[in-house]
């Protein structure tokens, strides 16, 4: 596991939610709509997007697609759980990640762009088992 602790825009942070979850299966017009998540509820891993308003688009296997306005944070659990995030908004669209990650999230958030390569090479240090895969990534 690794610690993470970085801003990051709304937009990079919803990519990786996509790239985590639901990239094989999410609707093309969904997946350009900067204004559209995905949220999931139940045991084995989920999202849940505080936002001042936001409105259910469609469910699609265990994700629901919404559309949401004025985002306050996201909280992320991975379906393994040993990925837990939340992105908390600082000013506007921008946020800061904290939460624990674990190799595969590290790879996403790294082909997000969440975290820079610089962020990865630290990390990538004290973590042997990310060093080859954060490597084919960067």
């Amino acid at each position: 596991m690794a610690q993470i602790d970085t801003n990051t825009t709304l937009e990079k942070f919803r990519r990786f939610l996509i790239n985590s979850t639901c990239k094989s299966f999410i609707p093309e017009s969904y997946l350009r709509d900067p204004e559209v998540f995905p949220e999931k509820e139940g045991n084995h891993g989920s999202i849940y997007v505080e936002a001042v308003d936001k409105v259910t688009l469609k469910k699609i296997r265990d994700i629901t697609f919404i559309n949401a306005n004025g985002i306050l944070g996201i909280i992320y659990v991975s379906k393994s759980g040993n990925t837990r995030l939340k992105w908390r908004q600082i000013k506007g669209q921008i946020g800061r990640v904290t939460g624990e990650a674990s190799a595969n999230s590290l790879v996403n958030l790294i082909i997000s762009r969440v975290l820079t390569k610089e962020y990865v090479e630290s990390l990538v240090g004290s973590i042997g088992e990310v060093k080859e895969q954060a490597q084919e990534v960067i």
